[in-house]
């Protein structure tokens, strides 16, 4: 895995967790805004997503298996889209501390696949 790469998803992660965490403490629902954010993350994770499937077909091998490692990539890529959608259903501050939770999630699975690949 690239660490750059890695690193800069989990900070962007952690930044809009902070963000809409902040949106939450002021009773605020996700704007277009926060959705733009969202996109952005979600846009890092897809070229994860992508270096980890090259990276696995020229043949390197993360140490602890290819499958737990495609799964935290799925994972991963899922994380943020997912809560906002859910943010879309909630439009109330729970929808931000949704995506605020997702942000969290998101930059600890940076940490796991960091750990899987052999960090």
């Amino acid at each position: 895995m690239l660490v750059a790469l890695t690193v800069t998803t989990a900070v962007a992660a952690l930044l809009l967790a902070a963000w809409c965490g902040w949106a939450a403490y002021r009773d605020q629902p996700t704007k277009d805004w926060h959705f733009i954010g969202m996109a952005v993350v979600s846009v890092l994770t897809l070229v994860q997503l992508v270096v980890g499937i090259v990276q696995l077909a020229r043949g390197e091998k993360p140490e602890q298996g290819t499958t737990i490692f495609v799964s935290y990539l799925l994972g991963a890529f899922a994380c943020v889209p997912v809560t906002g959608f859910m943010s879309l259903s909630e439009r109330t501050r729970w929808g931000s501390a949704t995506v605020a939770a997702g942000g969290v999630v998101l930059a600890v699975l940076q940490v796991r696949l960091y750990d899987i690949w052999g960090g």
